[in-house]
C-alpha cells in the first residue's frame, strides 16, 4: 500500500522548473554590461513596447480576429424549452407569461427550443422558434406565432439586445 501524498510532498519533476537567466549583474557576469541587448539604439533602451514593429501596423491590429471581436449588433435570445413549457401548465405561452413566472428576463427576447415533449395543445408566442420545437408544438395540436422584434425589420440598435443587456 502506497503512502498518501501530502501537500508538502508535492514538487515539480526535476528539470521542469528552470531558473531564469540573471542578466545585467555587472561586467564580470555572463549577462553583464549590455545584457544581451547589443550596443546603443532603440532596442538597447527600455523604450520599445511589446508588439512594436517599427511604425508598421502591428500584427495584432492587422488581424483583429486573433484579439477578439464583439459584434455590436448581436441578438441574444433567452431559450425556453418544450419541457419548461409543459411544466408551466399554461395553455398560452408568451414572453409576458414567462416573465411573470420568472423564466425569462425583463427585456429578454424569447426563443423556444425543442428539448422535451408536449402532451397538450399550446399556443406559443415568441420572438423565435426552432424548427424542431415548431414541429412538436403543431404535432401536439398547438400553434406558433412569431412576435416582431422591438426594433422592427431593421437590424438591432448598436449595443443593445446582446448578452450584456438581457440579464
Amino acid at each position: 500500500m502506497t503512502p498518501a501524498i501530502k501537500l508538502h510532498d508535492l514538487r515539480p519533476p526535476p528539470g521542469a522548473r528552470k531558473a531564469p537567466k540573471r542578466v545585467a549583474r555587472g561586467i564580470a557576469g555572463a549577462g553583464g554590461k549590455t545584457a544581451g541587448r547589443g550596443m546603443k539604439g532603440q532596442k538597447a533602451r527600455n523604450k520599445v513596447p511589446v508588439g512594436f514593429e517599427g511604425g508598421q501596423m502591428p500584427l495584432l491590429r492587422r488581424v483583429p480576429k486573433w484579439r477578439g471581436f464583439t459584434n455590436p449588433f448581436r441578438v441574444e435570445y433567452q431559450p425556453v424549452n418544450l419541457d419548461t413549457i409543459a411544466a408551466t401548465g399554461l395553455d398560452e405561452i408568451s414572453p409576458e407569461t414567462l416573465r411573470e413566472r420568472g423564466l425569462v428576463g425583463k427585456k429578454a427576447l424569447v426563443k423556444v427550443l425543442g428539448r422535451g415533449r408536449l402532451d397538450r395543445a399550446v399556443r406559443v408566442k415568441a420572438h423565435a422558434v426552432s424548427a424542431s420545437a415548431a414541429e412538436a408544438i403543431s404535432a401536439a395540436g398547438g400553434s406558433v406565432e412569431i412576435i416582431a422584434k422591438p426594433w422592427g425589420d431593421r437590424r438591432p440598435p448598436h449595443g443593445s439586445y446582446n448578452q450584456h443587456t438581457n440579464r
